[in-house]
């Protein structure tokens, strides 16, 4: 379909905010613009369909917002890096790449993860990931199925060298899959349950049942130090979407599959496996981070050791709010 190549494809973007209040945006210390990413099949693309956000800017005083979709977390995490944008919505393994290259980025808020799975075809012998062993897997590079693939194959008593990584995006991955070029297909929802429901996919291994994980708002480091208040009073209004969106599952699977063209059943399977909620960083997800950065260290897929801790912005519990 043309719709789900396009969002198959979707490119990379920037949100524009410019802001004034009682007095210029300039004369209160606010950016005359705000750049989010977001990603089209996840709960910004529920928050811009809805105008919420933009409602609360304007109360304090904000103006135009501009949204547009980057395809998954890796290029969002550059253009994060590269100060194209402010703040952004991404999975676990992102983050610990940008930080790793030096990227000035901070972890502002966490989400539980969605759901990631490593699919097989449905003729495929494979039953289990230990089979996966001399197996080709098609993977996004950088992405939260990059990581969970480590982790399910280390449970599995394999290391990643055990199988052969096939770096695809989502749209070159799901071609190699169907037509046989690779093994096996980790991925996140609402792909995998695209593939589940369109092509008999079989997970043998899921993120709900094996590793529940998370993901992250992350924010470019010199805007968040500088335009802290204005970052907590826009994460309030994310985690008020994220709770009435918990609250109305149908309506957040029908927003979003009409906004990317992936069909209801798979997005109605999909919102119905996420646990939907906004939280601050804590010490606990932070662990988590430094696990998978020591873990991506240790095969050397990045090149320096990190510490998470140095990336964690925690003013949303203490900001006062503009």
């Amino acid at each position: 379909m043309t719709s789900r190549r396009a969002f198959l494809g979707a490119a990379a973007g920037a949100l524009v905010l410019a802001g004034s209040g009682l007095r210029p945006a300039a004369a209160r210390g606010q950016p005359r613009e705000l750049r989010i990413g977001y990603q089209k099949e996840g709960i910004l693309a529920v928050v811009r369909q809805r105008g919420t956000l933009e409602a609360r800017l304007a109360k304090l005083g904000g103006g135009k917002v501009r949204w547009v979709a980057f395809p998954f977390g890796p290029p969002m995490l550059e253009a994060l890096g590269a100060g194209s944008i402010d703040l952004g919505s991404v999975g676990d393994t992102p983050p610990v790449f940008a930080q790793s290259a030096g990227a000035p980025i901070v972890y502002v808020a966490s989400t539980p993860a969605t759901q990631n799975a490593i699919l097989v075809r449905p003729d495929s012998p494979v039953r289990s990931v230990t089979e996966l062993a001399g197996k080709t897997i098609a993977i996004a590079r950088g992405s939260s199925s990059h990581n969970f693939t480590i982790q399910a194959l280390g449970r599995a008593g394999l290391a990643f060298g055990a199988i052969t990584p096939a770096y695809l995006g989502p749209a070159e991955a799901l071609a190699a899959f169907t037509r046989g070029e690779v093994d096996a297909w980790t991925v996140w929802d609402p792909y995998v349950a695209m593939a589940e429901l369109d092509h008999g996919a079989r997970p043998i291994a899921a993120t709900e049942t094996d590793r529940p994980g998370n993901s992250f708002y992350l924010a470019n480091r010199q805007f968040a130090d500088r335009h802290g208040r204005l970052l907590a009073a826009i994460l309030d209004e994310l985690r008020r979407t994220y709770r009435w969106a918990d609250r109305h599952r149908g309506r957040v699977a029908t927003l979003i599959s009409q906004i990317t063209g992936v069909d209801p059943a798979a997005q109605e399977r999909t919102i119905r496996r996420l646990r939907i909620e906004l939280r601050p960083m804590d010490d606990a997800a932070t662990a988590e981070q430094q696990k998978i950065a020591d873990a991506f260290h240790a095969l050397a897929l990045i090149p320096r050791p990190i510490r998470v801790a140095e990336a964690v912005w925690r003013g949303w519990a203490t900001q006062r709010r503009p």
